[in-house]
């Protein structure tokens, strides 16, 4: 079955160059020239990525990333025609998986695509893994902290996975780049650093007692899965 694709741009062109690119892979092109409608489509059609753009009408691509990422963990990539590091500072911590400055070459955006895409089909599943109160589906993509569950973006996800499998050893971080290679951590190396911290953030929320990811100044990031 293609892969569904919702593109959230409010340049025509850009739309039909890229509807024309992607489809050529052979991914299952879906569209909408404005983000609240955009939003709707995200949870009416369900697409297994979002291509979203940051300077959009009536609401721009962050406040669109946040009102997805309040129900949905679909994988977002943000393309934007500005550079600035604080806008993909506020697209990381909003939960985007990816960020993509315009121009760009399509070829590059597919290569991203199929990296998440393939991440997130093709996790080396432990179908459960529990560290403590935490128990993580891989299978389902699902994180619960004695029965309540955490919301997590799929980069967040993976991250967490990439810790509980390597509970009490230090991870640099090109260990975690490494470890998560194909997204684009070394063209904003404040990323890694953006994403453990809403990580902690969600796991903290959900268990106070506990400190998940210890920070080892100068080494990199420990998970302990316990106080």
């Amino acid at each position: 079955m293609n892969k569904k694709v919702l593109i959230i741009e409010d340049d025509a062109k850009i739309v039909n160059l890229l509807n024309q690119y992607l489809s050529g892979f052979g991914y299952k092109v879906i569209f909408s020239l404005e983000p609240l409608s955009g939003i709707e489509m995200v949870f009416a059609d369900k697409p297994d990525l979002v291509i979203l753009d940051i300077m959009l009408p009536n609401i721009d691509g962050f406040e669109t990333c946040r009102r997805i990422r309040k129900k949905s963990r679909v994988p977002i990539i943000m393309l934007t025609a500005r550079g600035d590091v604080n806008d993909r500072i506020v697209g990381l911590e909003l939960g985007a998986d990816d960020y993509l400055p315009k121009p760009f070459e399509p070829r590059e955006l597919v290569a991203r695509m199929e990296t998440i895409l393939r991440r997130v089909n093709e996790v080396d599943r432990t179908p459960v893994i529990k560290v403590g109160r935490l128990e993580i589906d891989t299978d389902r993509y699902t994180v619960f902290i004695e029965g309540e569950q955490v919301d997590l973006t799929t980069k967040e996800f993976e991250l967490l996975v990439l810790f509980a499998k390597n509970k009490g050893r230090v991870l640099s971080r090109d260990q975690i780049m490494e470890g998560l290679s194909g997204m684009d951590w070394e063209a904003f190396d404040r990323s890694i650093d953006v994403s453990i911290s809403r990580l902690r953030k969600k796991l903290k929320n959900a268990d106070n007692s506990a400190t998940y990811i210890k920070t080892v100044w100068g080494a990199g990031y420990k998970f302990t899965g316990n106080g």
